[in-house]
Formats: C-alpha cells, structure tokens, sequence
C-alpha cells in the first residue's frame, strides 16, 4: 500500500515534531479538465499540492523535509510543486539544516507541459546550492518514482535510500509500452536491481530511514578534539621480505577489523552511483571516537584486484568528503590494480590520475594509511595526503617484488633482494620522508589484531587532530612541498 505524505511524515519523523512550511499554492490557469482534476486530487488527499515541506527533528536532529504524494496526480511536479519544493530547499539552505527528501513521482505534469519540464532544472540549481554550502542531502527513493524527478533531484543525494520492491526508472514502464509495442523488460527498474548496480546505496523500509539519517548526522557532527594522541617510537627495523611476508599473512587484519575495533559509527555506501559495484574497495561514512570522516579502504578480504570501478568509488568518496567538508581517511592495502582488457578499456590509468588529482586538490583534510600492502597504481591512487601514516609491516612498490625481479632478471627468485634493494619497508619510507609516522606491530599486527587496530586509530586520529586548525591553502602548499622533498632529501643526504 502506498503511503501518503502525512503517513510517512509520521513514519520518519519524531511524534509531534513536524511543522510544515507550506504556503498557499500559486494560483495557476487550467482548463476545465485539468481544474476538475486539481479539485479531486485535492478532495482525495486533503492536500494542496503533490508535495508537502516543512521541518521536523529526527532523533532529536532538526531537519528539512520534502515530501511527495502520489495520490495528488501521481505525485506530478508542476509549476505550483517546484516553486514551494525551490522555497523549501532554500529556506533549509538559509537555516543550515540537512535535507530530506522523499520522492514518489511519476515526473512532470503533462497538464503543464514544458514550463513543468523545467522546474526540475529549478529545484535541481537549488539542490546544488544548498549542497555547495556544505549541507547534507539525503534522499529516500519511494514507489514508484520515475521520470524527471528520477533524472533531477531524486538522484542527487549525498546518500541515496530506495525502498523495497519500488518501481525506480527513468521511463515509465507505461510510456515505454505505449512508444515500444512491448512491455519493459521485468526485474530492471527495481529498487534491488539498482542496489546490485550501485545506483543507491541502500534498499531499506522506511521505517529504517529515520536510523540511517541518524548515522549520518552522528558522523557530521563537529569533532571534539581533546589532545592529540601520543606519537610513536620508530620500531625495530625488520627486514623488507619480512615486511612483504607479513603484510600477507592471512589472518592480517584489514579495513573491516579496524573499523570494527576503533568506530563508533560505520555507514557503508554503495557503488559509484553510475552503474557500478567494486566490491575490493569500501566507502562508508564514519564516525571515529572524536571525527566524522569519509573512509575509502581496500579490502584485503575481497581477492579480485582492484578495477576502474574500485577508483570511481573512491572519486565518489572524494567528492563527498569536499561537499560535506568532512576529511577524509583512506587505507591502502593492495596487491594491485586489475591487468585484463576490460580494466584498460574501463580507463584504469585515467582513472587512477583522477585519483591522484583529485586527493591532491582536496580542500579539507586528508590521512592516508599504508595498513598492509601497497602496489602500484592502485595503492599511489588513494596516497597523496597531508598525513601520511604506516603500519610497520606495511610497503610502497611500484610492482610486487616478484614483478620487480621478473623485470630485471627475469625471474621471481630475487623478489627479496628486490624488496630490500627498493626501500619498499615503512622504516625505509619514514626514512625518505614519504610517511610522517610509522606504527608499531609487536611482533606483527596477524598476533595481536585489537590492539594493533586501536594504535591504528589513534594515530588517525592524532593526524586528524593535528589537521583541523591549519587553513586549507596552507594545508595544499604544504602537500606540494611534501611531494617536491621526496627523493631530492634522499639525494642530498647522500651528496652530504
């Protein structure tokens, strides 16, 4: 059964708490059919108009909502619905406060016809301005929602929800028939064939809604730092086939252990939002003891390497951590990007460059975490940060040993001389310059996984601490000067 607008209302929001915004609609020009149109929906909803607006607290969180109706002309947006939606959206930017909205919409009015058409470019330039300042826009996709609302801003969320089993699509099964002669193909436009897709990040009963607005507000609430976590010994040099051989071992702890053992809230989101899943890279909203961030993590429990699809996940990760203005976190633990045709035809390189450009042009702060291994491409793409930290058993190579050897001599049997030849070892980077902190294992983090993933933590956490005050021009300066140091202080040292 559909729910109407006050029905979810009473389902997402605190009991009480909804105030609505909504003013008295405009007063359009309608023909005798569409007049007596208006009138019934209106007589059948006890409604105005296809959306409601208005605010309401969410746990105890004062938010915005936008709501639509399918009752009211299946929930049709025309020029009366954008202009209280555009109203609506700028009144939350104004007040600064995060945005809900919950569409179900079969798209533009046709009554209306073109004018209609382009409220959505309307309420989407409002969209962008209130995300531009920096403000949350969530999003929960309900049955069934199609058209333009689909193609403007029911696709814009920086969390994007659906609920089960709705129809979601940009043509509407109805209309493709009518052009086609033959009906849509089934099973497509599903709110779980999206999630498989990474088009939403979640499919979730309303009811679950409220809960996950809730996490997402827990992670952007303002950080509380205390001080600044403790730094670390260097710890005893190993030696780098060592390093390799333990960064491998089976039972390491990777990107999951860590958050499992240091966050108080994780948020996983889905996909790159264009149609793709890489499951060897995790985005997730995160709250640590002290800071929301957002976290891109490799993950040494998926085997494939890691594809074009893993690093537009992390682009996705980059963007959102510039519109919320929160830093972002990123773990390095790969044995290395993908090597097949479809990786090249996907523009891995080009996308492992937009990577590097888009971290280094970050303006809000970034840590990254050598945790494990660290090859190539795929482990350079998510590197280049203000702070970057190692875990004593964690390397940087440009290949794996063994390919490192296969390349000079032919075979894989000098992998270990290669490693300790390349300067691949975290005490060799600490060396270099190339990491700011080496943390410790004691022997090696597969021993001791809780307390290896708490020091992990705080040294995040210390990094972030150290990040928060420094102006974000300053904090890019100083990223260009880290990178021009690399080598040349090795070089002179050297000379000297």
């Amino acid at each position: 059964m559909k729910l109407g607008a006050r029905q979810i209302i009473t389902a997402v929001a605190d009991p009480g708490s909804w105030t609505t915004w909504d003013t008295p609609v405009l007063a359009l020009p309608a023909d005798r059919d569409y007049a007596a149109a208006l009138e019934s929906a209106r007589a059948n909803t006890g409604l105005d108009e296809a959306v409601v607006t208005g605010t309401a607290t969410i746990r105890g969180r004062r938010v915005a909502m936008l709501v639509c109706d399918f009752g009211f002309l299946g929930g049709s947006i025309g020029i009366a619905t954008g202009e209280r939606l555009t109203a609506a959206i700028r009144r939350a930017t104004a007040e600064r406060l995060p945005l809900l909205a919950l569409p179900t919409s079969g798209g533009t009015r046709m009554q209306e016809g073109t004018a209609a058409l382009l409220q959505m470019v309307r309420i989407t330039d409002a969209v962008v301005a209130h995300k531009a300042a920096g403000l949350p826009y969530l999003v929960y996709l309900r049955h069934p929602t199609t058209g333009g609302v689909f193609a403007s801003w029911g696709s814009l969320g920086h969390l994007t929800v659906a609920e089960p089993g709705a129809l979601i699509g940009f043509l509407g099964p109805r209309v493709y028939s009518a052009l086609h002669g033959e009906e849509f193909p089934a099973g497509v436009q599903t709110a779980e064939n999206l999630y498989a897709h990474g088009l939403v990040d979640a499919v979730a009963p309303v009811a679950g809604f409220a809960g996950m607005v809730d996490r997402v507000l827990t992670v952007l609430a303002p950080p509380s730092h205390g001080a600044a976590a403790p730094l670390f010994d260097l710890p005893p040099a190993a030696g780098a086939w060592e390093t390799v051989l333990a960064s491998r071992h089976p039972s390491r702890p990777g990107v999951r252990d860590l958050l499992h053992h240091t966050a108080r809230e994780v948020l996983p989101l889905n996909g790159t939002g264009q149609g793709e899943v890489d499951t060897g890279l995790m985005l997730a909203l995160v709250r640590l003891d002290e800071t929301g961030c957002v976290l891109l993590g490799q993950d040494r429990s998926c085997p494939a390497p890691l594809g074009p699809a893993a690093l537009r996940q992390s682009r996705r990760g980059m963007r959102l951590a510039a519109e919320l203005g929160l830093p972002l976190v990123t773990v390095i633990d790969t044995a290395g990007a993908a090597l097949s045709q479809a990786a090249e035809e996907g523009g891995l390189a080009g996308e492992i460059a937009r990577c590097i450009a888009d971290m280094v042009a970050l303006d809000v702060p970034t840590v990254s975490v050598i945790l494990g291994q660290g090859t190539g491409g795929a482990a350079l793409a998510l590197l280049p940060a203000d702070r970057m930290l190692a875990a004593q058993h964690g390397w940087l190579s440009p290949l794996p040993p063994e390919g490192a050897s296969a390349i000079l001599h032919h075979d894989t049997g000098h992998a270990p001389e290669m490693a300790e030849r390349q300067g691949v070892k975290a005490a060799d980077l600490y060396r270099d310059h190339i990491v700011d902190a080496v943390i410790p294992e004691c022997p090696d983090a597969a021993a001791e996984p809780r307390a290896f993933c708490v020091r992990v933590g705080a040294a995040v956490q210390s990094a972030l601490a150290g990040l928060a005050s420094c102006p974000p021009d300053e904090r890019r300066a100083a990223r260009t000067r880290r990178f021009d140091r690399i080598g040349r202080t090795s070089v002179l040292a050297k000379a000297g």
